[in-house]
C-alpha cells in the first residue's frame, strides 16, 4: 500500500476516535459491568478477549520479520516493547481473569478485533516499512527514554491494578467489591491510567503519527469509562472514598 494511501487512512482513523470517544459519553460499551441484553450473541469473555487482541500479538512480529528493518536493533526493541504488552494482554490476561456473571457480545468482539486489526496495520506498517530508518542513536534521545520510561512506568501500573482487581473476588464469588490498594487509593480505575501512561509512552518513543493515534484512541476508549466507572462505583456502594478521582491522581 501506497504512503498516500496509508496517510489518508490514518487520518480517517484519528477523527473516527474522536466521534468514537464523543459516542462513549451517551454510551457505555456493553461488556462487563456494563453487559446488558440487546446486543445479540455472546461469548465467553476469556474467549472473546484472547480472540479480539490475538492480532495486535501476531501481526507485528510478521511485518517486522518481512521487512528491511528486521536486522535494526531499533526497530527491534520498538517491537519488544509492543510485545510485552501483548504477550500479557493476548495470551496471559484472557486465562487468568476471575470468572464473570456477564458475556462478552460478539459485536463487541468483532470491533475489537477490527480496531485491532487496523491500529496493528498503521504502527508496524510506519515503523517497519515507511518510516525512515531511526538508527541506534534514536536510543539516546531523550524523546525516546522519556517514552520508554512512561512506557514502562504505565505497563507496571496497567499490570499491578488488574493484580488488584483479580484479588478482589475469592473463587467462586461474583459480586464487585471495593478496591483499596495501590493507586486504587486515589482512582477508581488506575488500569485504565496505565494503559493511557503506556501508550503516550510509546507515541513519544516512537515520535510518530500511527503512535499518537494510538494513544489518542486508547484515551477515547478508556477515559469515558473511567468516569461511568466512577459514576457506578458511588452509585452502588454509598460508602465510596469521596476523595478518590476516576482517572488521574488528585485531578480528574
Amino acid at each position: 500500500m501506497g504512503a498516500i494511501l496509508f496517510h489518508w487512512i490514518l487520518l480517517f482513523w484519528t477523527a473516527l476516535a474522536v466521534i468514537v470517544c464523543i459516542s462513549l459519553f451517551f454510551v457505555n460499551a456493553p461488556y462487563g459491568r456494563y453487559a446488558r441484553r440487546g446486543w445479540g450473541r455472546t461469548i465467553n469473555p476469556k474467549w472473546g478477549w484472547f480472540i479480539m487482541e490475538l492480532p495486535s500479538f501476531l501481526l507485528p512480529y510478521l511485518f517486522f520479520f518481512f521487512s528491511p528493518r528486521s536486522q535494526d536493533i531499533t526497530a527491534f526493541l520498538f517491537l519488544l516493547m509492543w510485545e510485552v504488552h501483548y504477550v500479557q494482554r493476548a495470551l496471559i490476561f484472557p486465562f487468568i481473569m476471575k470468572k464473570s456473571p456477564y458475556r462478552m457480545p460478539l459485536l463487541v468482539m468483532f470491533l475489537a478485533l477490527f480496531f485491532n486489526i487496523i491500529n496493528s496495520y498503521l504502527n508496524s506498517g510506519f515503523l517497519f516499512v515507511l518510516s525512515k530508518p531511526y538508527g541506534m542513536g534514536w536510543l539516546l534521545d531523550g524523546r525516546f527514554i522519556c517514552g520508554a520510561v512512561l512506557f514502562l512506568t504505565g505497563y507496571i501500573i496497567n499490570i499491578h491494578s488488574d493484580s488488584i482487581l483479580r484479588g478482589l473476588r475469592k473463587p467462586g464469588e461474583l459480586a464487585y467489591k471495593i478496591p483499596q490498594k495501590g493507586l486504587f487509593r486515589y482512582i477508581s480505575s488506575p488500569n485504565y491510567f496505565g494503559e493511557i501512561m503506556e501508550w503516550t509512552g510509546w507515541a513519544v518513543a516512537t515520535w510518530s503519527l500511527p503512535g499518537a493515534a494510538f494513544a489518542l484512541w486508547t484515551t477515547a476508549n478508556l477515559a469515558p469509562r473511567a468516569l461511568s466507572n466512577h459514576k457506578w462505583y458511588k452509585r452502588t456502594f454509598p460508602e465510596y472514598p469521596s476523595r478518590r478521582k476516576a482517572l488521574i491522581p488528585f485531578i480528574l
